[in-house]
């Protein structure tokens, strides 16, 4: 029963711990997924032309679902407390970055049918019929990333901005937030408070610095932009520090829209003319205006794949594509060798993150396994004290007759069967207690106060957890292994005894 008890524990925990931490990482990927799509196409700081020829190209191919492009940079952003931070500004188009992306489920203000997972007295702003109207014309803004000036009657382009951008939207205790209205502090050390709702007649100014023809920095540009609405990724880091603006507005303000170029050549159908510059005097030859058209350009063209698509097999295609369209505009985008390593999977993107997950993941379990791996000399010891107890019946069933190998075999089936009832039961209460862990973890808060997984300071509501199937069955195994490897020294013990000083052992 206490070898049953040690191999139910071990497996019990070891199940629970691998489940919470992969199913963690798994929402913490599927977070870090949701604004990136399936596959970037990046080329930073100075952009790439044709990108619509581009797009046109993947959104002709069978494995690409949609495509959109996007402009990241960095910049200043003022508040309407007039704190000023560093932010991450990304332009895009509205209605094919939410095609590539999850973007449109990330909008916070909005009508919702249901309280959250953790909202048990349904004190959910968006809940409230009274609010309805207010927050269905949010959640439209958002999308359109539009919204109505009071003061003009005209609908203007606006931003989204992260929901813990501004920390003026209170977190609550169930998750969710209540929007604050924010201080702004004074030179004599008082405070005056700002009536502000960002969704509603918030706006922010963004600082950026214009880039020449090569991508160097000339001067500051700045905006004033709306707010339409906020969003939650998922990932407090994103939602901390990013603002979504419309694309052609970040084009013009870094300078990558399309744009006239006016050049003065010689003139070769007059070559002998000459003018007389008003000015200095002097003379030259007579030169023409030739007038062009520089194309916009973006730095980023992100990708989705068709549902059921291997991410490799994608990114393959992709590079297949992007070859024919650099074939196609040879000195006006980069080569197809340059672009090689900028054709990046939503894993690249975010491998950082992940990699500090999984490695985190594979440190608990090693040191829970090897505090599981204690079962192996309790269940040793244990088989240990059987077999001195039962040496005069090992000695009786050798005198018998009983080969070495059948008294070995007789004690390694014990063993195994001791494990596979633990493991049966740990794997069991381990599913059990994944499957329940939060309403276990909210009786544990409401009957002894004790909260572990505190909404206000974990970004993700609940706790997340899932139990696979292949890791359920390691487990198992591993379970009965440590009871079988555990019984072997005391079985072979007691194959090895002397009939007769074990008969004789009373």
């Amino acid at each position: 029963m206490l070898a049953m008890a040690a191999v139910l524990l071990s497996v019990a925990t070891i199940l629970i711990t691998w489940s919470v931490m992969g199913g963690f990482l798994k929402t913490l990927i599927s977070s870090g997924r949701t604004l990136v799509g399936d596959v970037a196409i990046v080329w930073p700081n100075v952009g790439f032309a044709h990108y619509d020829d581009l797009i046109e190209r993947l959104e002709a191919d069978e494995l690409i679902d949609s495509a959109s492009p996007t402009i990241e940079t960095f910049g200043l952003i003022r508040l309407p407390d007039d704190r000023v931070e560093l932010i991450s500004i990304k332009g895009i188009e509205a209605s094919s970055y939410s095609d590539v992306t999850g973007f449109v489920d990330t909008m916070w203000w909005k009508p919702i049918d249901e309280p959250t997972p953790k909202d048990y007295e349904g004190d959910d702003i968006r809940l409230q019929p009274e609010n309805i109207s207010m927050f269905t014309d949010m959640e439209a803004s958002g999308i359109s990333m539009t919204r109505l000036n009071p003061s003009s009657g005209k609908v203007e382009a606006a931003g989204v901005l992260g929901i813990e951008v501004t920390g003026q939207n209170y977190r609550t205790k169930w998750g969710g937030y209540y929007p604050l209205a924010p201080n702004r502090a004074m030179p004599d050390g008082g405070v005056e408070r700002i009536e502000t709702f960002m969704p509603r007649d918030g706006e922010v100014e963004l600082t950026i610095l214009a880039l020449d023809s090569s991508g160097h920095p000339i001067d500051p540009v700045r905006r004033v932009i709306p707010i339409a609405n906020e969003f939650q990724s998922g990932l407090y880091e994103v939602d901390q520090g990013t603002i979504f603006v419309p694309l052609d507005i970040i084009q013009r303000m870094l300078r990558l829209d399309a744009a006239e170029r006016v050049e003065l050549v010689r003139d070769d159908q007059n070559p002998f003319e000459i003018v007389v510059d008003p000015e200095t005097g002097e003379i030259g030859p007579k030169m023409k205006e030739v007038i062009g058209v520089v194309p916009a350009r973006v730095t980023t063209v992100l990708v989705r794949g068709v549902d059921g698509a291997e991410l490799e097999a994608v990114r393959s295609r992709i590079r297949a594509v992007y070859a024919e369209f650099a074939d196609a505009h040879v000195g006006e985008v980069p080569s197809a060798f340059q672009m090689e390593n900028q054709i990046k999977t939503w894993e690249d993107l975010n491998r950082t993150m992940i990699s500090a997950v999984k490695k985190e993941t594979g440190l608990v379990l090693f040191i829970f396994g090897i505090v599981s791996f204690t079962t192996v000399f309790l269940v040793l010891a244990i088989f240990w004290s059987m077999a001195t107890e039962k040496t005069k019946d090992i000695g009786v069933l050798r005198a018998l007759g009983a080969s070495t190998p059948g008294i070995a075999w007789l004690w390694i089936r014990y063993g195994a069967s001791i494990g596979i009832v633990g493991s049966v039961t740990g794997t069991a209460v381990g599913y059990w207690v994944v499957l329940n862990i939060n309403s276990i973890h909210d009786w544990m808060g409401r009957t002894f106060g004790l909260v572990i997984w505190d909404p206000r300071q974990y970004y993700f509501v609940e706790i997340p957890s899932e139990v696979e199937p292949i890791k359920a069955a390691i487990v198992f195994v591993i379970g009965i292994l440590t009871c079988v490897v555990g019984a072997s020294i005391p079985a072979i013990h007691s194959a090895r005894m002397d009939p007769v000083k074990a008969l004789r052992f009373e």
